[in-house]
């Protein structure tokens, strides 16, 4: 796949939903990023919860290129800032740094990191001593530690290393009866085929379901090697990049042994599954399966936190379980922000992030998987059927999909948002607009399970076309109308 024109000057350090992010050696250079490192570290300790006495910072990395040379370098940040920088030892997810983090009584984290982005991309993201990311206000005084300039001088060193990925997987594997899934898995004739997408999550499921899961077949990984060009596509889960998984689920299913797919984003925080006949399942599928898990098999406590691209069956399905829903803009740090301030059952995004009340106030795909795979096999069902059986109980059967639109220029932007904030459409392809909501960009409400959401990227030039609708010829219908209708601006 050709990427973009690179650009031919920087863009301003900004951090976006979650972090700083730009383009290798454009944005994201070795001049610019000590800095960065330094002032957030600086403002880690300034802002360090009362009695939290320690001096350490975290650093973590992910497979991309240079991550590891870039996560070494900002430890000499840290130093100048007499500060005390803690290497991890390999490439990680990133909620295996906000574990340590919590583990350690650490000052915070910084995770070099894009992400999902494309391979071009890089950034750093900043976690808090509570072990989720940092909110608005705290990256705003970052940026001001940066323009007021003078921060620190690198101190060169060596920087000590631990074991973060073995600490993240013992930690996780204390939460669950790995055994128990394994017998389950082997029990309901279901395999597991797990698609990092050559990111840092690479060989994590395996590892925590151990020698029972790889002795007794139920599961394989594929796509774990690191590359950091990801197969020539971001390394985002999202249906047009898992060709591969999508046809061995297809092939193993045919032959007798239905199959789940799950898949982590090139750092491990986001989450999306493939079901036996190879549909693509997001969170907008997965997040209700849990919510259902969680609070009736489980009988955990708790509100369900979903953003407002997430889908009306969240709601749905908490309805039927008596609990309430709160609706927040896109970014799992508001929903961080929810869980540190409240009792939250689930906290989620359409994206793919996904967080539980009983774990880390942070999307974690690894955990996610291990529930995703204990509610199949405490359902007894293969995922597809699973879902089917939870729609037809508490009704919202439909069809999402989403398309990034990349926008020719910041003008063509500037027109489209004047547009829907003066004079929102009235009608979306032939359907009257009931409802507009401006929580985060503009969502146009249509009717039940029926909506259409325009939003505009944080992290990168594009426009986030969002829509659920009763069935996948509408869905097509509506976004074919919304690209018209961004394209003639």
């Amino acid at each position: 796949m050709a990427s973009a024109p690179l650009p031919l000057e920087a863009g301003p350090i900004h951090f976006g939903t979650d972090g700083w992010r730009g383009i290798l050696g454009v944005d994201i250079t070795m001049e610019r990023l000590l800095p960065v490192a330094a002032a957030a570290a600086r403002e880690l300790a300034a802002s360090a919860p009362a009695g939290l006495a320690s001096r350490e910072v975290v650093i973590g990395y992910d497979r991309r290129f240079l991550a590891p040379e870039l996560a070494e370098a900002i430890g000499a940040a840290v130093r100048g800032a007499d500060l005390v920088p803690l290497l991890a030892a390999s490439p990680v997810p990133t909620p295996a740094c906000s574990w340590a983090v919590v583990e350690r009584k650490a000052l915070g984290a910084l995770v070099i990191t894009a992400s999902h982005n494309p391979a071009e991309w890089l950034g750093l993201k900043i976690k808090g001593p509570f072990g989720g990311s940092v909110e608005g206000d705290f990256t705003a005084r970052v940026e001001r530690r940066l323009a007021a300039g003078g921060l620190s001088v690198p101190i060169p060193g060596s920087t000590e290393r631990f074991d973060a990925m073995g600490t993240y997987l013992a930690g996780l594997g204390a939460k669950i009866d790995a055994a128990a899934l394994v017998r389950g898995l082997a029990t309901i004739g279901l395999q597991v085929i797990v698609d990092p997408m050559h990111g840092s999550a690479a060989g994590g499921l395996p590892a925590l379901l151990g020698e029972e899961g790889a002795s007794a077949g139920v599961i394989r990984e594929i796509r774990s090697e690191r590359d950091p060009l990801f197969g020539g596509h971001p390394p985002e889960p999202l249906a047009p990049y898992l060709g591969q998984l999508i046809a061995e689920v297809r092939q193993a299913t045919a032959a007798g042994r239905p199959a789940v797919g799950i898949v982590f984003d090139g750092d491990g925080d986001r989450i999306a599954a493939v079901d036996e006949q190879g549909r693509f399942c997001s969170t907008q599928l997965l997040m209700p399966l849990l919510i259902d898990h969680l609070a009736r098999a489980r009988r955990l406590g708790g509100r369900v936190v979903k953003t407002v691209s997430g889908s009306d069956l969240m709601a749905l399905v908490a309805a039927d379980l008596g609990r309430e829903v709160i609706e927040m803009p896109v970014g799992f740090k508001y929903i961080a922000a929810e869980m540190l301030s409240s009792d939250v059952l689930v906290g989620g995004e359409e994206s793919g992030g996904v967080g539980f009340g009983i774990h880390l106030p942070e999307r974690d795909a690894l955990f996610a998987a291990l529930l995703l795979i204990e509610a199949l096999v405490e359902g007894g069902l293969p995922l597809g059927a699973r879902l089917a059986a939870l729609q037809e109980r508490c009704g919202g059967a439909s069809v999402y999909d989403r398309l990034d639109l990349r926008l020719p220029d910041m003008a063509s932007r500037s027109r489209l948002e004047a547009l829907l904030a003066k004079d929102p459409p009235q009608q979306v392809a032939g359907a009257a607009v009931l409802e507009v909501n401006r929580t985060d960009g503009v969502k146009l409400r249509m009717g039940p399970s029926h909506w259409l959401m325009l939003r505009f990227s944080g992290t990168e030039p594009l426009l986030r076309l969002y829509c659920e609708a009763p069935d996948a010829d509408r869905v097509q219908a509506v976004l074919a109308w919304a690209l018209q209708l961004a394209e003639a601006i």
